[in-house]
């Protein structure tokens, strides 16, 4: 009986050990626990004085909420103005006599391009001198029949007929006038006294640049033959491809921002002019022309163009924020706020959803009037990573 009680109370005591042995190690451990707890307390925030804020650059501001405009990014290329194209041909048949333009020259609107020579030129002329001449005559036949009409010598019809002579003549020669101005005849064409009746110049319809040039002393040419190109770059299409779901968000009229590789700091403003009815079954893509000034010329045709398609600004009013006052931590969106001292930052989680034109709009887990710090994130982020790596080393 007395050995029962003895083995009984050293299983009780060799309990009661283990249970106090226990209870001792679950303190330790919640003890462990707390401390460490404590230092990740204290480094989920970053110190950090006005002086040494000013050093890093960053700047801290007040969230609050504003109109949000959703931009639309698309790429295209560029394009020359399809009506600021002019293919440049002779009006009759010619033997090619000088080229005074040459490609690439820059043109002023009736800036001589080439000149021919052509007998279909001097028939006209010719007929047009005859007109002129029988029309001098049929004038001076009527003003002499008129004065013997006057001196009753001679019957009032024969002023009648010589009236219609000179109806007639005055005709013919407005005739042969106009053909000559439609072969596109020059001055010197008209004027009697000239010997240079097969001379036919061609001019530049529009001001702008040679693009192509076809023209070769001493061969034929014909209006079935264009001889130059001359584009005006001064305006230039971007054609971009818009996708289906963006399209309710692009109108005709709108404001556009074109950019290009060549020249990243240059930022030309244009207009959509043109929406096209048909989509790409493809790509699921619409054709849009953007139509931009290119008053000095740097935008050229087959150039890769980026352009940004701004809607009206939506009448909801949001927060957001720039994106580069955001951070990515541990797979996570977050901003680094602070209180009304702005001499401690905490990483505190968020929520984007839309970006547009560098902001992005805050969902949840900023509140409005918030300090948060608009830049130097980066710098508040490694100088975090940094804090935790010194803990854990300890």
């Amino acid at each position: 009986m007395k050995k029962s009680r003895i083995i009984i109370g050293v299983i009780l005591a060799i309990i009661m050990g283990g249970v106090s042995l226990y209870q001792s190690m679950s303190l330790k451990n919640e003890g462990a626990e707390k401390i460490e707890q404590q230092k990740r307390e204290q480094s989920d925030g970053i110190k950090m004085n006005a002086r040494l804020q000013n050093e890093n650059g960053v700047l801290v501001t007040v969230a609050k909420r504003q109109s949000f405009t959703e931009v639309i990014t698309a790429t295209g290329k560029v394009e020359a103005n399809a009506d600021r194209i002019a293919h440049v041909s002779p009006r009759i048949s010619g033997q090619i006599f000088s080229v005074p333009a040459s490609l690439g020259d820059r043109v002023n609107a009736g800036q001589t391009l080439v000149i021919l020579k052509s007998l279909e030129m001097a028939e006209a002329t010719n007929r047009y001198r005859l007109s002129k001449t029988k029309l001098a005559l049929a004038d001076a036949n009527m003003t002499r029949i008129r004065t013997l009409v006057e001196k009753k010598i001679v019957a009032r019809k024969e002023l009648l007929q010589a009236e219609t002579d000179y109806k007639i003549a005055q005709t013919e020669l407005q005739n042969d006038k106009e053909r000559l101005s439609l072969y596109g005849a020059g001055s010197s064409n008209l004027n009697v006294s000239s010997h240079n009746k097969t001379t036919l110049t061609v001019p530049a319809p529009i001001s702008g640049t040679i693009t192509e040039k076809h023209a070769i002393v001493g061969e034929l040419s014909d209006p079935s033959k264009s001889l130059f190109t001359v584009v005006d770059l001064s305006t230039i299409w971007v054609v971009v491809d818009i996708y289906e779901k963006d399209l309710a968000k692009v109108r005709t009229g709108q404001r556009a921002t074109v950019t290009v590789d060549a020249w990243p700091e240059l930022k030309l403003t244009g207009r959509v002019a043109y929406l096209a009815d048909m989509l790409d079954a493809t790509t699921r893509t619409l054709k849009v022309r953007v139509e931009v000034a290119n008053p000095e010329r740097k935008l050229k045709p087959e150039m890769f163009a980026r352009v940004e398609l701004t809607p009206p600004a939506s009448a909801a009013m949001t927060l957001a924020v720039p994106e580069d006052a955001l951070q990515e931590i541990d797979g996570k969106k977050v901003l680094f706020v602070t209180d009304k001292s702005q001499e401690e930052f905490r990483p505190q989680t968020v929520e984007a959803g839309r970006s547009s034109g560098g902001m992005v709009e805050i969902v949840s887990g900023l509140k409005e009037g918030e300090r948060y710090a608009v830049k130097g994130s980066f710098i508040l982020k490694s100088e975090l990573k940094k804090s935790e790596l010194e803990g854990g080393a300890e």
